[in-house]
């Protein structure tokens, strides 16, 4: 069975990552597939040279918004776009690829927004999400990796006592998660590690909060439970930069 290193990042601007080490960390991680987030770019406005990997990407509507990509060694037998559902997919917030043995997904959940003002889009793209993971998930064990805008649990923010009303901590969105997990599938790293503290994948640009690790973590794998027992590695990278949030990692055995 091979061995295979998956790397989620949401790059905050993909042309502005680029600048800031993208390559370098790129070439170090050597993944087997980069599954990128917030990419804020229509394909045209970069040429990517990646020798030996398929490109996939799925811009918003939007010019310089949201955005999904999917760089992978291996070609996939299929790959598909959003959820097939106009109203979730003018943002670009979905890739899926089946590699025969499982589903691949690289995902950015909208965030609720300051005041939670986008709460109620956030509630209708989980339940339709969720309804599409079973589905796959039926079919073949799934992997979904991505910013998916929440911190589960009170150990995966630094302040959770002043955040519970915030975009990212709220009940609504925390009880989404419990839903999902509920469902069949496993957060990798907390699978691995489910009292390692302080250990985030974004941090605020404001009051050097990524100096000072006054981070959340928001950024996942989550697999299907039937993966659990392939699981080698679930891994955050708070060392690379480039964006506001770290690439964070996982290590299947397929």
């Amino acid at each position: 069975m091979p061995h295979l290193k998956y790397i989620s990042w949401n790059v905050n601007g993909l042309r502005a990552c680029m600048k800031k080490g993208f390559m370098d960390a790129f070439q170090s991680l050597d993944a087997d597939c980069f599954c990128l987030q917030e990419t804020k770019l229509q394909p045209h406005q970069i040429e990517l040279d990646l020798p030996g990997y398929h490109q996939y990407w799925n811009s918003a509507v939007k010019k310089g918004y949201s955005g999904t990509a999917l760089f992978t060694k291996e070609e996939p037998l299929s790959v598909t776009y959003g959820l097939g559902i106009e109203e979730h997919d003018q943002e670009g917030r979905l890739i899926t690829a089946d590699f025969g043995t499982h589903y691949l997904i690289t995902c950015y959940t909208p965030n609720s927004q300051r005041g939670l003002a986008r709460l109620d889009y956030r509630m209708a793209w989980e339940t339709e999400m969720l309804a599409y993971l079973k589905k796959l998930s039926s079919e073949k064990p799934v992997i979904l990796c991505g910013d998916l805008n929440v911190a589960h649990e009170e150990i995966d923010l630094a302040n959770p006592a002043s955040n519970h009303k915030n975009a990212g901590f709220s009940d609504e969105e925390r009880n989404k998660m419990t839903e999902l997990l509920s469902a069949g599938f496993t957060d990798s790293f907390r699978f691995l590690y489910p009292d390692k503290k302080e250990a985030y994948s974004w941090w605020s640009y404001f009051a050097k909060s990524r100096e000072r690790n006054i981070g959340w973590r928001i950024d996942y794998f989550i697999v299907s439970n039937a993966l659990q027992s392939h699981i080698e590695e679930a891994a955050i990278h708070p060392e690379i930069l480039g964006s506001d949030h770290c690439p964070v990692e996982l290590d299947i055995t397929l």
